[in-house]
């Protein structure tokens, strides 16, 4: 199996270099569909992975998720609330009109407020006030206070066409007619649930791209893309399935590529309610509980200590994730050394039920999306058997992420099994996003609804402080302070793996990413 979880930039530079210029059709069998083409609709990984190829960004993320210029050739601070981005001239829309910066300030209006987003990109354009276009290629933005992060956030913000932009809907992105970018491949068909279309765009300001033509196909069950990768029906699939690697491993024509990932698997329960939402939990008897048990800090710590993150590492992903006990993977900027790995104690974890008045235990149901997050199935089986030998007996209801998502932001579910990537690098981005009270800007997937003034205020501090070892002080006590509430308890981060045909090489990224364009013809 070839490994590349931290391919260095010069490398991947001469690899590309070594590439022929030009190859045939590039066909991916991708494990999920988007929920939207709209770049700006739904902050989620596969959503985000589509747009790369049909939208630029004002800076963008490499392999490793180290910001590099984008749209934007340059940017400076101008004073401690001003940036000013000087953008690329001679870029052109895939329809030929140029690209100004006032394509840039519409897609700073449009991002954060497009009509019912599940997951707002607001959590990337929040501190930004107001712009000033200085001239068609310079823009000067004014944020609230210091803004550090905000060459990291832009990464994550589409730039899309005025022209094409202002009177479409999300529905015009999905049908292809509005969903004119910049970016190296244009979109010519979409089926949704099926596949999605692209095409070279010749003009790409960063070079043509080898491939003429990109299909992703979706697959969802994973033996299923295996053997369509083994028929020949693709060339690449994402996601490969953890049971099937010990056999891909010995086969000659098939290439493996591996690479750590940000992306986190984590439980997510709900500790606002007084109550508990109906239909999540109940005593021993099916009797609606009079109180929400995950309101008691034992509670969640017994939930804690009962889980074998090393047995959800080794036999549900056999051996394809890295235990994770905080809410970014070690390296990242915000990780704090000082948090130790929680050894599992299911003695202890009766004891402190007991103590919070449930020494019989209870019931829950466990949610999960059955199509989205790596080994969901096998997961919540695992917790619900270890939770189940501590006296909470747990019932397990998968369903289409496109449903799981829009039950979770309706808040109709309690105990949730998600995933998360940190998509700056950094911790402030998912303290912005899963930790922060839900409401604007903030918390956007904070669907257990923890709530901390406090951390809310350390948050927003952090966002704002310039000081690189200020910032990363700041943001370790959140880490602690986040951990020792278990409202969200991690539990693995992904290894991503892809499997490719012999002639081909894929550069693994940290955030998941399947991209056509991390993907060349071997040497």
């Amino acid at each position: 199996m070839a490994t590349l979880p931290r391919l260095a930039a010069g490398s991947l530079a001469l690899l590309l270099a070594a590439t022929p210029l030009h190859a045939a059709e590039l066909r991916i069998g991708l494990a999920a569909a988007p929920t939207s083409l709209d770049p700006h609709y739904h902050n989620n990984g596969v959503n985000n992975s589509q747009a790369r190829h049909v939208f630029d960004s004002l800076t963008h993320q490499d392999a490793n998720q180290q910001i590099t210029p984008g749209l934007a050739e340059s940017w400076r601070l101008v004073d401690d609330d001003t940036w000013e981005f000087k953008l690329r001239q001679g870029v052109t829309f895939h329809d030929g009109s140029p690209f100004t910066a006032e394509d840039v300030a519409f897609s700073l209006e449009r991002a954060p407020r497009v009509p019912g987003s599940p997951s707002s990109f607001g959590t990337y354009t929040k501190q930004i006030k107001s712009w000033t276009i200085i001239d068609p290629h310079t823009i000067q933005l004014h944020t609230n206070g210091p803004a550090p992060l905000l060459a990291i956030d832009l990464s994550s913000v589409a730039i899309v066409s005025r022209k094409h932009g202002e009177s479409a809907t999300t529905a015009d992105y999905q049908a292809v007619r509005a969903a004119i970018g910049t970016g190296p491949y244009r979109l010519v068909e979409h089926r949704p649930s099926d596949r999605m279309v692209y095409e070279r765009n010749p003009s790409y300001w960063g070079g043509a791209e080898p491939w003429e033509r990109v299909t992703f196909r979706i697959v969802t069950l994973g033996p299923a893309r295996v053997a369509a990768l083994l028929a020949g029906d693709v060339d690449m699939i994402n996601e490969v399935p953890s049971t099937d690697m010990a056999r891909l491993r010995g086969q000659d024509s098939v290439r493996l590529w591996s690479g750590s990932t940000n992306r986190m698997t984590f439980l997510s329960l709900d500790v606002q309610h007084d109550v508990p939402i109906p239909g999540n939990a109940s005593d021993n008897e099916g009797n609606p509980l009079p109180r929400n048990p995950m309101q008691d800090l034992r509670v969640r710590q017994a939930l804690s200590l009962a889980i074998d993150r090393g047995v959800i590492v080794d036999r549900v992903n056999e051996g394809q994730a890295v235990r994770a006990n905080q809410l970014v993977p070690e390296g990242f900027f915000g990780y704090n050394p000082a948090i130790q790995p929680e050894t599992p104690d299911p003695e202890r974890a009766r004891r402190l039920l007991a103590e919070a008045g449930y020494p019989n235990g209870f019931r829950i149901v466990l949610h999960t999306s059955n199509d989205r997050i790596v080994n969901a199935a096998r997961t919540v089986q695992a917790v619900a058997q270890m939770w189940g030998r501590i006296g909470v007996r747990t019932a397990i209801e998968t369903m289409p992420h496109t449903v799981y998502s829009g039950r979770t932001a309706r808040f109709e579910l309690s105990h949730m099994l998600h995933s998360w990537g940190a998509g700056t690098g950094e911790a402030a981005g998912s303290f912005v996003g899963i930790v922060h009270t839900r409401g604007g800007a903030y918390g956007g997937s904070n669907r257990g609804r923890y709530s901390n003034p406090q951390v809310d205020a350390a948050i927003r501090q952090a966002l704002v402080t310039v000081d690189e070892a200020r910032r990363r002080a700041i943001l370790q006590d959140i880490m602690v302070t986040v951990m020792d509430s278990r409202a969200i308890l991690p539990l693995v981060f992904w290894v991503s793996t892809w499997a490719t045909r012999p002639g081909l090489v894929y550069t693994p990224q940290t955030n998941q990413a399947t991209l056509a364009t991390a993907t060349r013809l071997a040497p």
